[in-house]
């Protein structure tokens, strides 16, 4: 077997493993495949030959036959034995592939078009899908998985406690994005840490190379995909309550809400593992030490830079240099930002 579980035949070309369906997007199932890539690779043969060699029975091989002719795949050799030889790949499923391209492109102009129609049908011009407003644990459950399929690049999302709108990869939409190549990058809070099967879920996690950080406290449950869509809760789940949620794709909301993942993301934990254990790393922007808690504190009490200096035995530019740090850390533009950021981060006391 090869590292990607293709097997190799005596020959040395590369036939798929059994239940690895490559070529499904041009509507061949696994026996047609397999039967498909036996005539390449071994050359012609009747049908109850072809069936020994690929271990079928014979309707069934008959049945792949039937199939792989039909797309022009296969044909009867003109010898009149009744055998049948592949057509060349590289022409015969280029020719398949470009009409489903064709396909697939007359989709997106059919969705396209419905969408704009969708956005105008109330005839005033309100674009009802910038955002929109969905209700209940199936409904949710049904947007999650559709962002998580429409994703191309990244997932970003906020975890709060235990989930309950969809549990981990409910319905398979995240196996098939991370098989796609979509990142996922998750900040959990610190009391889902608690659940009784967090660690093996964020063990499966980590195995599929998901990046999780864990704060105290997240702001809110969110989900954002490719920063083009997202979903947050627009009410709080009580016990025998129906969840509602929005779906935003308004451009300026979504980067808002980018925003607050992206400083989430920036004062959290990085998660880890050990000898089966969850293990939380240092936060990468790193923490305020003693005196510049103790510089926050007086700030925040109306001292001047030069009043905190005096007080702490300090040089006016260490104590200038220590606040342009923290406003760096904290990612605050002024210092009013700062004091609130100290407060939410928890640097001073309250």
């Amino acid at each position: 077997m090869l590292a990607d579980g293709t097997a190799v035949p005596a020959n040395g070309a590369a036939m798929p493993a059994d239940g690895a369906a490559m070529l499904a997007a041009v509507g061949l199932d696994d026996r047609a495949e397999r039967l498909y890539t036996d005539l390449v690779v071994r050359g012609a043969g009747a049908p109850a030959e072809l069936a020994a060699r690929c271990g079928n029975d014979l309707t069934a091989t008959e049945a792949a036959l039937a199939a792989l002719a039909e797309r022009g795949l296969i044909a009867p050799q003109r010898d009149g034995s009744a055998r049948y030889a592949a057509a060349p790949p590289t022409v015969a499923l280029e020719a398949l592939l470009t009409g489903r391209r064709h396909a697939l492109r007359q989709a997106e102009l059919a969705a396209a078009a419905l969408a704009e129609a969708y956005r105008t049908a109330g005839g005033d011009g309100t674009h009802r899908d910038l955002v929109e407003v969905v209700a209940g644990h199936a409904a949710i459950g049904h947007r999650v998985a559709q962002l998580q399929a429409a994703a191309t690049e990244e997932i970003l999302a906020l975890v709060t406690g235990r989930y309950q709108v969809v549990r981990a990869d409910a319905t398979g939409a995240e196996t098939a994005a991370v098989e796609r190549g979509v990142r996922y990058r998750v900040v959990m809070e610190r009391r889902a840490l608690e659940e009784p099967d967090a660690a093996a879920t964020l063990f499966e996690a980590m195995d599929r190379e998901q990046q999780v950080r864990v704060v105290e406290d997240v702001p809110t449950k969110l989900i954002v995909a490719d920063r083009t869509a997202a979903l947050v809760p627009l009410t709080e789940t009580r016990s025998g309550a129906e969840p509602v949620a929005l779906v935003v794709r308004a451009p300026a909301l979504v980067r808002v809400l980018t925003v607050l993942f992206d400083q989430t993301w920036e004062w959290a934990h990085p998660l880890g593992r050990d000898d089966g254990a969850v293990t939380v790393g240092a936060a990468p922007a790193g923490e305020p030490d003693t005196v510049d808690r103790r510089i926050l504190a007086l700030l925040l009490a109306g001292a001047t830079d030069q009043s905190a200096a005096n007080q702490l035995g300090l040089g006016l530019r260490t104590v200038q240099r220590r606040i342009s740090r923290l406003m760096a850390l904290a990612r605050a533009e002024t210092r009013i930002q700062l004091g609130w950021q100290a407060h939410r981060r928890g640097w001073v006391p309250d």
